[in-house]
C-alpha cells in the first residue's frame, strides 16, 4: 500500500471519494509485485480481486449499506477454504503446482464468508508450514519459504506466516490467522504486529483444515493496529449453526462490541501478574528480560500495578508435558485424525479427496505416518488407538482432565492476587534465524491454548536484529475486551 491505512482512516477515504476499492485493490497488487518475490507471503492470488473491487465502488456509488470492511484489503491464511481457490496446507501433496492434486472447496468457510460479508477485498491466499505443524516457519511448504517482512534474516513465524508478512509488508490492512500452538502470537510478534488468539469457541474455526480443530485450534485476526484487530474481530466472532461449539460465546460479546470496548485508562488501577516460573519453568533471555523490563516501566506510568510470579507455589508450571522435541505441549492434538476426515468428508464426493481414506489412497501417503510432519503426536499414549479408530468419536478425557486442572489453578491464582489479566513477553528469546533448527521459544502456547484462554500480542519493540518483540496480554475466558482495552493503552504510548 502506498499509504498506512488503518481501517478507519480508509474506509473514511473511500467514503469520501478521496480513493476508490479499485485504486485500493491495485495498490495492494502493486505492492505484491514488488515485494513479494522475495518474501513469498502469498501462494494463491484472487483473480477476481478487481472485479470484486468495481462492485463495492458501483454499490458505494449507489447509496448502498456497506459493511464494515468495505474495501479494506484482507489476507487469507491457506488453511481457510475460500471458495474457488485451493486449500493446499502446504503439502505437495495437496497442491497440482507441486505435482499433487488440489483440494478446492466449493464454498467459504464461514470466517471468509463473514470478511467477504463484510465487503473486505480478499487479495488471496498466504503460505503456510506443512499441515500448520510450525509455530516458527514455513520453510517446508510446497511454494518454499516466507520471510520475516520487517527481519528477512529471522524467522517469521507460523504457521500463519503469510498473513503477517503480508500485513507487515504492506499489502494487506489485516490477515486472517489461525492457531493451535502459537501460529497467531508467534508471527505476530516476531514481525511487530497486533494479533488475537481468541478464547476457543469464540470464532467458528468449521471450513478450516484443522490440526486441533475440536480442543483447541482459533482462527483470529493480525493487524498493524489494536483497532484494527478489534474491528476484525467484531467481524469474525460469533455463533453460526456451522459450528455448534460457537454458541459458548453467546452473550459473550462486549456491549458496543470489541473496537467499542476499548476506552483510554484501560489500565489505571489494574492489578497484572508477571511472566517468572510460576508459569513456565523457563528463563527469558537477557535481551528479552530487558525489552520486558522497558515494557514495565510503561505499564506502571499508565497506573497499572505489577505483580511479580504470582503463580508461585501453584504448581501451574508442573502441570506441562513438553514432546521430547520441542519445549511444546500438544496435548488436544490427538483430535486430528478425526477432525481432518470430517474436515475432508465436507468436500464431497466430487472431490478427489473426500476423506482419509481417499486422502491416503490418491497421495499414496499417510499424513499421519510417524516419519512425517505430525510425527510427534505418536509420543501421546493414546495416539495409536486414535489413528486406528479415526471415523469413531475420539475419547478426549485426558485432555478435558487437563483443560479443567489449567482453568481452575488460572482462575484460582487471578482470584488470590486479585488480578485483572496476566502480561509477558511472548517470546523468551529473539526468532531463531530462518534455516536455524531452533524453534520460537515462547512463554504461554501451550497454556492458553489447552486452556482455550484468551491473548493479545502486541508490538513493545525491537530486538537487535531487528525481529519484533511482542507483549502478550492474557485473562480469563472471554475477556478479550478488557485485553485489548489494555493492549490499546499500551500501544498508544509507543506509536
Amino acid at each position: 500500500m502506498t499509504a498506512p491505512w488503518t481501517v478507519q482512516t480508509l474506509t473514511a477515504a473511500l467514503d469520501r471519494g478521496e480513493i476508490s476499492a479499485e485504486a485500493v485493490a491495485r495498490q495492494s497488487l502493486a505492492r505484491m509485485a514488488a515485494e513479494d518475490g522475495r518474501l513469498n507471503a502469498v501462494i494463491t492470488p484472487n483473480e477476481r480481486l478487481l472485479e470484486e473491487a468495481r462492485a463495492i465502488d458501483l454499490r458505494r456509488a449507489a447509496g448502498e449499506a456497506l459493511g464494515p470492511l468495505a474495501g479494506v484489503p484482507v489476507l487469507v491464511k491457506d488453511t481457510m477454504n475460500m471458495a474457488g481457490l485451493p486449500t493446499t496446507g502446504g503439502w505437495s501433496k495437496l497442491s497440482a503446482r507441486a505435482g499433487g492434486v488440489d483440494l478446492v472447496p466449493l464454498r467459504d468457510s464461514p470466517v471468509v464468508a463473514r470478511m467477504r460479508a463484510a465487503g473486505a477485498l480478499l487479495l488471496g491466499k498466504t503460505n503456510v508450514p506443512v499441515m500448520s505443524a510450525s509455530g516458527t516457519n514455513a520453510n517446508d511448504s510446497w511454494a518454499g519459504p516466507t520471510l520475516n517482512a520487517i527481519a528477512p534474516e529471522r524467522a517469521p513465524g507460523g504457521s500463519s506466516a503469510g498473513s503477517a508478512t503480508g500485513v507487515a509488508a504492506g499489502y494487506a490492512v489485516i490477515g486472517l490467522a489461525e492457531e493451535t500452538g502459537g501460529s497467531i502470537q508467534n508471527p505476530a510478534a516476531a514481525q511487530g504486529l497486533v494479533g488475537i488468539k481468541p478464547t476457543f469457541g469464540l470464532v467458528p474455526n468449521s471450513g478450516v483444515m484443522p490440526l486441533a480443530g475440536s480442543t483447541r485450534d482459533v482462527v483470529g485476526p493480525v493487524a498493524m493496529t489494536v483497532m484494527d484487530a478489534a474491528i476484525a474481530l467484531d467481524v469474525l466472532a460469533g455463533y453460526t449453526a456451522e459450528d455448534p461449539k460457537t454458541v459458548a460465546g453467546i452473550g459473550q460479546r462486549p456491549p458496543g462490541g470489541y473496537a467499542g470496548s476499548i476506552r483510554p485508562g484501560a489500565l489505571k488501577g489494574k492489578r497484572l501478574g508477571l511472566y517468572g516460573a510460576g508459569w513456565r519453568h523457563g528463563a527469558l533471555s537477557p535481551e528479552t528480560a530487558a525489552l520486558f523490563a522497558q515494557a514495565c516501566d510503561g505499564l506502571r506510568a499508565l497506573g497499572a500495578e505489577l505483580v511479580e510470579d504470582p503463580f508461585a507455589g501453584s504448581g501451574f508450571a508442573d502441570l506441562a508435558c513438553f514432546i521430547s522435541a520441542l519445549p511444546y505441549d500438544p496435548r488436544g492434538e490427538e483430535s486430528v485424525v478425526h477432525d481432518l476426515d470430517r474436515y475432508l468428508l465436507a468436500f464431497g464426493d466430487s472431490s478427489p479427496v473426500h476423506s482419509l481414506e481417499s486422502l491416503r489412497a490418491v497421495t499414496g501417503v499417510d499424513p499421519f505416518d510417524r516419519a512425517g510432519p505430525l510425527g510427534y503426536l505418536w509420543e501421546m499414549e493414546q495416539f495409536p488407538a486414535l489413528v486406528a479408530s479415526y471415523r469413531d468419536v475420539p475419547n478426549l478425557s485426558a485432555f478435558r482432565a487437563i483443560r479443567e486442572d489449567y482453568l481452575w489453578l488460572f482462575n484460582r491464582v487471578m482470584a488470590q492476587h486479585r488480578l485483572d489479566g496476566m502480561v509477558m513477553p511472548q517470546t523468551r528469546a529473539e526468532p531463531p534465524l530462518l534455516f536455524s533448527p531452533d524453534p520460537i521459544l515462547e512463554t504461554a502456547v501451550s497454556e492458553i491454548n489447552i486452556a482455550g484462554l484468551p491473548g493479545v500480542t502486541v508490538p513493545a519493540g525491537l530486538y537487535p536484529s531487528g525481529a519484533g518483540f511482542g507483549l502478550l496480554f492474557t485473562g480469563p475466558l472471554w475477556s478479550e475486551g478488557l485485553l485489548l482495552s489494555f493492549a490499546a493503552e499500551y500501544e498508544a504510548i509507543t506509536c
